[in-house]
Parts: C-alpha cells; structure tokens; sequence
C-alpha cells in the first residue's frame, strides 16, 4: 500500500523543539483519520521525541539532532525517531514495566504510554549507530486512495 502523505523532521535536542514536531505532524492530518487515533499518535510523538532529548541525548549537546519521519497510510500511521544515544533494551525495558503506574512521579510513564498506544513498538540499532524508535497504528477507514 502507498504512502499518503509523509513528513521528515530534524530538530534539535531541546523540549522547546516539541511545538515545531507537533506543528509538524499536524500538516499530515486528514480528515478519513479517526480523532481518537490521531491524538494517540500526537501523544507517543510527543513521548518519543521527549524521551530522546531526557534519556537518549542527555548530557549531549543541543545541536545533536534527532530525526522524526512520520508517514500516513490508508490505514495507518507510522512513526519513526532516531536518537544518536546509547543502545536501548526496549524489549527487556517493557517486562519490567510495573502493572500500575505511579500516577504521583514526576515521569517515567513514557515507555508504558508508548506500548499501549502502539499497535507495533520497537527501538533497535541502525547501522549507522542510531537508534530508531518505530510506533505503528492502525486505523479503520473509509478512505480508499486512488
């Protein structure tokens, strides 16, 4: 199935970059996408690229970019972020998840969001010594593309 639309971001390691990526992925919306959808995905954008700059990208420098392609199908959304930090078990990260959150600490929340919002997660190691976090969901729709 072909793409519908797609964008590609690079922003800088910095939290104040997140209105230009929401700005951003608000160009590729489309009518045919369900509301409930589309805010799911706004929200784990919002916590992969938070989680670059926090965890991934810590004491690194503002000007290490972080790359954000997200691209809408007829039936989904994909995201992809790359960071330039350190390897990252996502895998054995998730089975260590508590059952409930702690709704009273300041953050940690942003893997569990993830992994319920995702219909696909995975975090892995490209070759160019990135990481790519890829968070797929699908969607039905009504659209068909011609």
């Amino acid at each position: 199935m072909n793409e519908i639309k797609k964008i590609c971001l690079q922003v800088t390691t910095d939290l104040k970059a997140l209105d230009s990526v929401l700005s951003g992925f608000e160009s590729i919306n489309q009518p045919f996408i369900p509301k409930k959808v589309w805010l799911q995905c706004q929200l784990a954008l919002a916590e992969g690229f938070t989680n670059a700059v926090r965890h991934a990208h810590k004491g690194k420098p503002s000007d290490v970019p972080i790359d954000i392609e997200v691209t809408l199908f007829a039936e989904r959304l994909e995201i992809r972020i790359w960071d330039e930090g350190p390897p990252f078990d996502l895998e054995k990260r998730l089975k260590t998840l508590p059952e409930v959150a702690n709704k009273e600490s300041g953050g940690g929340r942003g893997i569990a969001i993830l992994h319920k919002i995702a219909d696909s997660l995975s975090y892995s190691r490209t070759i160019d010594n990135r990481n790519c976090l890829f968070i797929v969901k699908h969607f039905s729709s009504c659209f068909e593309p011609k």
